[in-house]
């Protein structure tokens, strides 16, 4: 059974036992654009006790420099881009890394300007996505759009994540290219989380999007680059050796039972879900034994509230 946090000798065990926190971004630190209680001051007293902090994030809206931007902006200080690991980076670097997609080659993008960005960082030149001429119209649709009759031969891989700015349009233009030359494009997810939470609320994830064009295209992503995928957790591990070689020494912070802990757990290392964002107690407290999270927190503001 999950051990809840509830005393400050728990939470200096914890701190005696760690040396690399992960943590997920929404519904552990913010909810949308608002901080969550004593998170800043959390992180503070983390860095103070050289502890290696290192965000982890499914949201494909943004890049890495858009992170560090809002981390910024929230109140949280001197966080660096290279502590952050988003779902775009991860889906960009495997294409860069693991398809080895030439740069001459293009990447039709559907989702927002953070896969964007991390794909132009690496060379890449990116079509759909943000394109205001597939939004120029609202939400009317025309059969005849270029969109879809004009497919740019250029085009070597479909990248899908979350997509703010969603209509039929960007969605059957996917659907053409994932059906292209016998479905032979490569189809990369950033994720495939069902939602997430934004103030109180659920809200449709990237993954009910990318199972939309999945559905219509008869076919699955080749590969998912965000939690619980490992793809994300070994390119973390690979600029942090130590923990590379020792994981017992990590401690994955979130909220979803599915993606967060999964992903810490196979990755080798304890977890910890807090309570603020998907999961209720008696969700948690529901799991079997080889399933459940090594700890459980109402907040992760607690970390710094038990220690006073």
């Amino acid at each position: 059974m999950s051990v809840k946090i509830s005393s400050k000798e728990q939470v200096e065990s914890i701190f005696d036992k760690y040396e690399y926190f992960l943590f997920d971004c929404d519904g552990v630190i913010w909810l949308g654009d608002h901080i969550l209680p004593k998170v800043i001051e959390t992180i503070g007293l983390l860095k103070s006790l050289n502890k290696i902090v290192i965000f982890v994030t499914n949201n494909s809206s943004k890049s890495r420099n858009d992170y560090v931007s809002k981390f910024e902006k929230l109140g949280i200080k001197g966080i660096t881009k290279e502590e952050i690991f988003g779902s775009s980076y991860a889906a960009a670097v495997y294409v860069d890394k693991i398809l080895e997609l030439p740069k001459d080659k293009k990447v039709w993008v559907l989702g927002e300007h953070g896969i964007e960005q991390e794909l132009s960082e690496l060379g890449y030149t990116t079509i759909g996505g943000t394109d205001p001429k597939l939004i120029e119209n609202g939400v009317g649709f025309d059969p005849e759009s270029p969109f879809l009759t004009d497919l740019d031969p250029e085009v070597g891989c479909v990248v899908a994540g979350l997509g703010l700015t969603l209509n039929y349009l960007k969605l059957s233009a996917t659907l053409q290219y994932l059906l292209k030359d016998n479905k032979s494009l490569p189809f990369i997810a950033t994720n495939i989380d069902s939602t997430f939470p934004m103030k109180g609320k659920l809200l449709i994830g990237a993954g009910s999007i990318i199972e939309t064009v999945a559905f219509a295209s008869g076919r699955q992503p080749d590969a998912i680059c965000g939690k619980p995928n490992q793809a994300m957790m070994d390119g973390i591990k690979e600029v942090n050796p130590n923990l590379k070689k020792n994981p017992s020494r990590g401690l994955m912070i979130g909220d979803r039972l599915n993606t967060d802990m999964k992903f810490g757990r196979e990755g080798g290392l304890d977890t910890l879900l807090v309570l603020t964002g998907i999961e209720t107690e008696s969700n948690v407290l529901a799991q079997e034994k080889q399933v459940a999270p090594t700890y459980y927190a109402d907040k992760l503001g607690d970390f710094y509230e038990l220690t006073k």
